[in-house]
């Protein structure tokens, strides 16, 4: 009886308790939210969606809509790779090697500017759904893809009828060229093509091709541009240091259209030679600019299909694009790269650099001048 009564005072007294307690917070106080305490839900550079330099990522072959005067397009097709393939993944390889580049934090000393910052508009236009299982309905996609970005308005004021948006393409194997080329000549007729590689790609064919289709391939399709008149008798590769049949294959590569400079004249001549050799070659006339990465040594950009030692630097490849400002680009593209084979991202952190400079070379009347900041070494002393 007594255990009964002292149970029955304990819950009298917590009911006491209870009714003299009050809450910590006013029921009716919202907590503090994430915007109110630390502003915008930002992107770092090691987070957010995946596009290129964290641009606005529009998907603008269905968003008829997103007017550009500068896309970034995926291109991820490898199924005309004659040795390694996995190409296909470049795209998500250069964007992922482009997150430290931002709007804002897209200054170059060696261009005095920020691509992002001059009054452009520029976008990634996201990849071409590119089938995997037919090339030549994969050639039919990529074309149609291209000339329907290349037909859209510019979004910037200054615009004229007889200007069209540029595009920065992300292989995707070589091969991507040709439907390129083909969304190009109906709107500029045939171009001139700086072509930096390590091989020609100007070959007729490789053994065992026995259909149309097969005769396409990474290291044919120049060979097809020029029998389909895509290509001006003015163009010109840089970097070249493949094995070859012999001398037949440079005498079949000059009737295609190209001279050439070999990776060994950069020693022999220099950056500035090089840079003055193929502005004199190309002249004035609507320049397309095609970039293999294996131009690059493989010992510093070795995740590509068909590596050649004895290749250039980044360095001495990012001189010679910033002597080409000025021309009259109509496109560009970087390509071959495969980042299965690569070593801590260092092929597609270099492939964005140098589409970062892309940017920045359609953006330039002519080539940069050296910069004389306080704190560099004094100009006139080099």
């Amino acid at each position: 009886m007594k255990s009964w009564t002292a149970f029955s005072a304990l819950i009298a007294l917590a009911g006491v308790v209870s009714a003299q307690q009050q809450p910590l917070h006013d029921l009716h106080d919202q907590p503090e939210t994430w915007l109110s305490k630390y502003g915008k839900q930002i992107d770092q550079v090691f987070s957010g969606p995946l596009a290129f330099s964290h641009l606005d990522y529009v998907r603008c072959l269905e968003d008829e809509s997103a007017a550009f005067d500068i896309a970034v397009l995926g291109m991820p097709f490898d199924t005309g790779t004659s040795y390694r393939p996995g190409a296909r993944f470049g795209p998500y390889a250069i964007r992922s090697g482009s997150r430290r580049q931002r709007e804002g934090r897209g200054y170059s000393l060696a261009w005095g500017k920020d691509p992002y910052e001059q009054g452009s508009k520029i976008i990634d236009c996201g990849d071409v759904p590119v089938t995997p299982f037919d090339n030549s309905l994969a050639m039919d996609q990529m074309e149609v893809a291209y000339s329907t970005l290349l037909a859209r308005p510019l979004a910037s004021d200054t615009s004229t009828a007889a200007e069209h948006p540029r595009i920065v393409s992300l292989g995707g194997d070589h091969t991507i060229v040709l439907p390129i080329l083909r969304a190009l000549n109906k709107v500029y007729g045939p171009v001139s093509v700086i072509h930096f590689d390590a091989h020609l790609d100007t070959w007729g064919n490789y053994p065992g091709a026995v259909t149309e289709q097969s005769r396409i391939t990474h290291g044919t399709f120049f060979y097809v541009a020029n029998e389909e008149g895509l290509v001006a008798n003015s163009s010109i590769h840089a970097g070249i240091r493949c094995k070859l049949q012999g001398i037949s294959d440079i005498e079949n590569d000059e009737s295609v259209g190209f001279h050439f400079i070999t990776s060994d004249d950069i020693d022999d001549h220099g950056v500035t030679a090089i840079i003055e050799r193929i502005r004199k070659r190309v002249g004035d006339t609507p320049v397309y600019l095609s970039l293999d990465i294996d131009v690059i040594d493989p010992g510093l950009a070795p995740a590509t299909g068909t590596p050649e030692a004895g290749g250039w630097t980044s360095r001495e490849v990012k001189r010679i694009i910033r002597g080409l400002a000025g021309l009259n680009f109509v496109g560009a593209d970087i390509v071959e790269v495969a980042p299965a084979y690569d070593h801590a991202e260092i092929t597609g952190t270099a492939a964005a650099d140098i589409a970062h400079d892309f940017l920045s070379m359609f953006m330039s009347q002519e080539p940069p001048r050296p910069a004389n900041l306080p704190g560099m070494w004094p100009r006139d002393e080099l």
